[in-house]
């Protein structure tokens, strides 16, 4: 098992290593893609207030939205499935790229196909550094393995300090950025990154798995706290690789992470290699790793509104979860912004909540929990018929039963606060947990 120590003496060591990709670098020039025709009237009033940055000015945009007799749920389901439309965007390598988060601006590496047309989704990977790197130093390495098929964006964190609470929201913000500008299929989305950059994908992958087609963790590792995690990627395929002869991240870390998937019976690509560079030794990605990485991506494709779900959360991070969220709970460990310095006796304990839900038969959804006193589903016309009585049954005690109301409200507020238009749900019903009896 692994533990801490492990885990900082590799990060402390690959902060003095330049870690090399060694993958072959290249540039492109800049031009412009042509814009789509403007979408309808309602479809434009749908997208203000998805993308309205303002909180009170969306809200205000929303009820004009709910007095208008056409904003019907199909209506909106159909806008936000179909409706977007994406204004000419510079395509080839942009290397310098801004972004605001928590008001600290950052950068990051973008490279979009010279092929790009809006009316097309892409593919879309998120490459994360190790230290002593940079997202637009990656973005050499990773452009033109990657094909027309796909925007590659590499943000550029401190140190390559993946692993930290505001790295995690850089990530997200980036991902969010690069698909209100460019035409992204959100079912293939990935997330790779080496040494550092591997452990981001961990942490950042397992907390918002249900974001990603797949993820791909290079030359990596976990704290054994972090391990229980690994259950919330039940959906989301994982292509681990890492060499043998990694002196700054061991080889183990990955083994054992590899030995937890297989044991709760996830399906992964472990790959271990015995190459060795002149520079970085055993801890880098081989070139000859990367077509079959790339066959791999091609392969995968999201599935957005998955039948089961299983979601493990700490105290800070409780956000929707595909269609599920945990609301309250008993005492649990949260982390720190860093993720993994805490050590108090909850996360020493490993004490998370968490919730294993399913559609275990037309309208009746099973759910068992642990440490959790309130949670929230959110369902639609692919998991429930709405037109009939609904059964949840929690801990194998009936908790609800009866006619549950699709709104459009729900389906807007829903849709805004997620940013993805293939999870769009129209219900949302709260669940209490009761007590077992003595």
């Amino acid at each position: 098992m692994t533990n801490s120590s492990t885990i900082r003496r590799a990060i402390r060591s690959v902060c003095l290593l330049l870690v090399w990709c060694c993958l072959a670098a290249g540039g492109a020039s800049v031009g412009f893609a042509e814009p789509q025709p403007a979408s309808q009237p309602l479809a434009a009033d749908i997208f203000a207030y998805l993308d309205e940055a303002d909180s009170t000015k969306a809200e205000v945009m929303l009820q004009r939205l709910l007095a208008n007799p056409d904003t019907t749920i199909d209506q909106v389901s159909r806008a936000i499935q179909t409706g977007r439309t994406y204004p000419a965007m510079p395509v080839g390598t942009m290397a310098d790229e801004q972004i605001v988060v928590r008001e600290r601006t950052y950068h990051y590496a973008l490279s979009v196909p010279l092929t790009y047309q809006p009316g097309k989704g892409y593919g879309l990977v998120v490459c994360l550094h190790g230290a002593g790197f940079s997202g637009d130093a990656y973005l050499e390495r990773w452009q033109h393995r990657l094909g027309d098929d796909y925007l590659l964006v590499c943000p550029t964190y401190p140190s390559g300090a993946w692993f930290t609470r505001q790295a995690e929201d850089l990530v997200l913000a980036v991902i969010e950025r690069v698909q209100a500008q460019y035409h992204v299929d959100p079912d293939r989305v990935f997330l790779t990154g080496m040494s550092n950059g591997g452990i981001g994908t961990w942490l950042i992958g397992m907390h918002h798995a249900q974001r990603f087609a797949g993820l791909a963790p290079m030359a990596s590792g976990l704290d054994s706290v972090l391990l229980p995690f690994l259950a919330n990627l039940r959906t989301t395929p994982v292509y681990i690789i890492h060499g043998a002869k990694d002196q700054v991240m061991p080889v183990e870390l990955s083994r054992t992470i590899s030995r937890e998937l297989a044991a709760i019976g996830y399906p992964h690509i472990y790959r271990e290699h015995e190459r060795e560079h002149p520079m970085a030794g055993g801890h880098f990605f081989p070139r000859e790793e990367l077509p079959d990485l790339v066959s791999w991506f091609n392969a995968q494709h999201r599935t957005p509104v998955p039948t089961a779900l299983t979601v493990i959360r700490e105290a800070s991070h409780f956000q929707p979860f595909g269609w599920v969220r945990i609301d309250a709970t008993d005492p649990i460990a949260a982390f720190a912004d860093d993720l993994v310095s805490k050590r108090d006796e909850l996360t020493r304990k490993k004490r998370y909540a968490r919730l294993d839900v399913s559609v275990a038969a037309p309208n009746r959804i099973e759910v068992e929990t642990g440490l959790v006193q309130r949670y929230t589903l959110f369902l639609n016309d692919q998991l429930v018929d709405v037109s009939k009585p609904v059964t949840v049954v929690t801990n194998k005690q009936v908790s609800f039963e009866g006619m549950v109301t699709s709104t459009v409200e729900t389906l807007l507020r829903q849709a805004r606060a997620r940013k993805d238009s293939r999870q769009l749900f129209t219900v949302q019903l709260a669940i209490q947990v009761s007590n077992p009896a003595p």
